[in-house]
């Protein structure tokens, strides 16, 4: 039993900052080892959240409150006991060893690596049924002084344990942006090697006699194992797509004059959808120019909001009225309908007549990631502006952002 431990030096083997490079390096190695239309075609923050789950690392914890003990004996040659005792130095001598069992979750392979800052200790240990195992021989077989040589090597244990969680955490929280950075510089030379653009950008752009800020007209009365992503397109073709900043401007301008709405609800508050609708539009137009035609918005039925580009929409804004969490993941469903290509953007914009917002605002947020379409939660902006990733029907990696802006317009 004794020979077959592997045993290690606790905190002792290898530097971290050694380790953390190496992972590093096998990050862009594996990145680097895809193929150029997977790359291209995937997408990129499923590719990102996968790579980055990969090679996170679990934090050691242990659970000091199940500690446990179990014995055998060993024999250990004479010149390695204490000079005390009478015994000759080549023969050896039956002793009791002590064996504290510490169960811990997290990766038992981090608790090899040095950290920096460190501690001058480490002990030699062993894993065994996910429990650290922590030998004590016990010449004088005196229960008190065992039991102080245990709770030294805990102080000790929890010192060290604490410097390698500040590695570790230091590590984790720039993973995301280090496997992020090998992605794009991967795609950026694949682009480059074969002169394409990740994305044709539609000319359009902030008018320039626009204030950053802007009034709305007052009426007279008083105004949140992971797989790694597939593939199906054996081939990238790049295709239109709203520039971020311009899409984060007209969500902006939207929940800006949505929450006008709700300052007068005497004004809105009897309007129709379509009604609201155009005055969103009202605000949008001028704020925008397009290079190719002079209007950058379009209506389609009776609530949409549109950008088209070469007669496909790569936005789509849908006003409705609260009618419950069904007709709300039904819009989405019609929403994501509308749109084909990659990187498409679009707004669920929602009139909230209910007396209880905040029972509608508790609805979306426990709902949303029911629609099939769902890929994830990007952030909340505040209590009632939610960002959320989709993907178009049938295809993951044509990914759709999706801003969902709730706005309370009680009945009067």
């Amino acid at each position: 039993m004794y020979f077959n431990k592997q045993y290690f030096q606790l905190f002792g083997e290898k530097e971290f900052d050694t380790y953390e490079r190496e992972q590093i390096v096998a990050i862009k190695d594996e990145i680097e080892r895809e193929s150029e239309n997977y790359i291209l075609n995937v997408n990129e923050t499923e590719f990102i959240n996968y790579i980055t789950n990969k090679y996170v690392l679990k934090e050691p914890q242990f659970d000091y409150d199940n500690i446990f003990v179990s014995t055998y004996q060993k024999d250990i040659e004479g010149k390695y006991w204490p000079r005390r005792y009478n015994v000759y130095d080549d023969k050896f001598y039956s002793v009791d060893v002590i064996v504290y069992h510490i169960p811990f979750v997290g990766m038992s392979e981090l608790l090899k690596y040095i950290p920096n800052p460190r501690m001058l200790w480490n002990e030699k240990v062993y894993i065994e049924e996910q429990c650290l195992c922590y030998e004590i021989i016990s010449f004088e077989k005196e229960a008190s002084k065992v039991k102080r040589e245990f709770e030294s090597f805990v102080n000790n244990l929890n010192q060290q344990l604490n410097n390698l969680l500040g590695n570790i955490r230091q590590y984790n929280d720039k993973l995301y942006s280090v496997v992020k950075s090998n992605l794009q510089s991967k795609k950026q030379k694949i682009l480059e090697k074969n002169n394409m653009l990740a994305a044709l950008g539609v000319p359009i752009k902030k008018a320039d006699n626009i204030s950053k800020t802007f009034s709305v007209p007052i009426s007279k009365s008083k105004k949140e194992i992971v797989l790694k992503p597939s593939v199906t397109e054996k081939e990238f073709t790049p295709e239109p797509t709203l520039d971020s900043g311009i899409y984060e401007d007209i969500i902006a301008t939207i929940y800006d004059v949505g929450k006008q709405f709700e300052r007068l609800p005497s004004t809105y508050s009897r309007k129709e959808e379509e009604h609201l609708r155009d005055h969103f539009l009202l605000f949008l137009q001028p704020r925008y120019e397009w290079s190719a035609t002079g209007e950058t918005f379009n209506k389609s039925g009776k609530t949409d909001i549109l950008i088209r580009y070469n007669n496909s929409n790569i936005f789509i804004a849908e006003c409705k009225f609260w009618k419950g969490p069904k007709n709300y993941l039904a819009t989405i469903t019609q929403l994501l309908g509308y749109l084909t290509w990659r990187d498409s953007k679009a707004a669920v914009i929602i009139f909230v007549q209910n007396k209880d917002f905040s029972a509608v605002l508790k609805s979306v947020e426990e709902t949303t990631n029911q629609h099939p379409n769902y890929l994830g939660f990007a952030n909340k902006q505040n209590d009632s502006w939610f960002n959320y990733r989709f993907h178009i029907n049938g295809d993951k990696n044509r990914e759709v952002k999706v801003a969902v802006l709730l706005f309370h317009i009680p009945s009067i």
